[in-house]
């Protein structure tokens, strides 16, 4: 900034308010003659010098166990470094894995660079034990809670997104279901099935008679399930599965048996993974918002009000496609 000064023929003080934008009594000479000189000079301001002046790094740390490997839940980060951006912010990210250890370790290490918040994220819906952190440092969970509650979260309305699932096809006329659920004792499963149950008893179906097979969220076991809901009688109009790597076992399955995906069976998947638009027939599924979860939790961290959170649910919408439709006769 000095060497700016020199070459404009400006003091110190005069470069800082140029800069700032708080120049509203400086010429409009004095200005261009600073503004040519940071050009000439190729100056950029020391953030990391400002940030100490000024008790603020804009910078959020943040650590995820799986969830840049993964497309769709990757979309948590991408919500979070746009607002990043957007507010000329910092994203410090870290890839813990699934290790204790590592979190712990990144945890204290984003610590010691001054973040101003710590945002957690997890690939599936889960509770966490999070390392102890400064009382006055925020910190805040994405797609994961804690079991005392005492971090704020963010999570998908699971429940909400299983009850969309059943009722986008008691719309379209179904009344026989087989729900290829996920593993049984995860949080998502559990909200899941609540959901879907709960649909059943609006729409004035019971539950016992539209059973729920559980899986493990993988495409063999979508195709197993779906083999087994199928061996029913009577058959069932609508498989709803435990995400979409489900439904896509259940889409070889059945066309293995020769059943036709809408006209004899619709299915709904859930997650809205980018494979979902690309199968044939495009498939109707659950939509998880984790762009808009990234998106909320950084402009949280950013203003300082992450407190205000508590604990979120945020809406899981139907997408519908070509993979449900009325069931035949109707």
């Amino acid at each position: 900034m000095a060497d700016v000064g020199r070459q404009a023929s400006v003091s110190i003080t005069t470069v800082s308010l140029v800069l700032s934008g708080q120049h509203s009594r400086i010429s409009e000479a004095t200005k261009a003659r600073v503004l040519k000189a940071v050009e000439d000079l190729n100056y950029r301001p020391n953030k990391a010098a400002q940030g100490l002046r000024l008790g603020q790094t804009r910078t959020i740390g943040f650590v995820t166990d799986e969830i840049l490997t993964q497309p769709f839940s990757g979309n948590i980060a991408a919500g979070l470094s746009a607002v990043a951006w957007e507010q000329q912010s910092l994203l410090l990210t870290v890839n813990a894995t699934m290790n204790t250890g590592r979190l712990r370790a990144a945890v204290e290490d984003l610590i010691d660079r001054q973040v101003e918040a710590l945002v957690f994220a997890a690939m599936g819906s889960r509770e966490v034990d999070f390392p102890e952190t400064p009382p006055n440092l925020p910190v805040l969970l994405i797609n994961a809670y804690d079991r005392r509650g005492r971090i704020p979260s963010i999570m998908p309305n699971e429940e909400e997104g299983g009850r969309s699932a059943i009722e986008h096809a008691l719309d379209l006329g179904h009344e026989r279901f087989v729900f290829l659920a996920g593993r049984e004792n995860a949080w998502a499963t559990k909200m899941r099935v609540r959901g879907y149950r709960d649909g059943l008893e609006i729409g004035g179906l019971r539950p016992v008679d539209n059973p729920i097979f559980y899986g493990d969220y993988r495409i063999g076991s979508g195709y197993d399930l779906a083999v087994r809901a199928m061996q029913r009688r009577p058959r069932p109009t609508t498989l709803l599965c435990g995400n979409d790597q489900m439904a896509i076992g259940a889409y070889i399955a059945l066309a293995r048996m020769g059943v036709r995906i809408p006209e004899q069976v619709s299915i709904v998947g859930y997650d809205d993974e980018p494979i979902a638009a690309d199968l044939s027939p495009s498939l109707t599924t659950v939509r998880i918002p984790f762009y808009e979860m990234g998106r909320v939790a950084a402009t949280h961290a950013l203003a300082g009000t992450v407190s205000e959170i508590g604990q979120m649910l945020m809406s899981c919408p139907i997408v519908p496609r070509a993979s449900t439709n009325r069931p035949l006769g109707q």
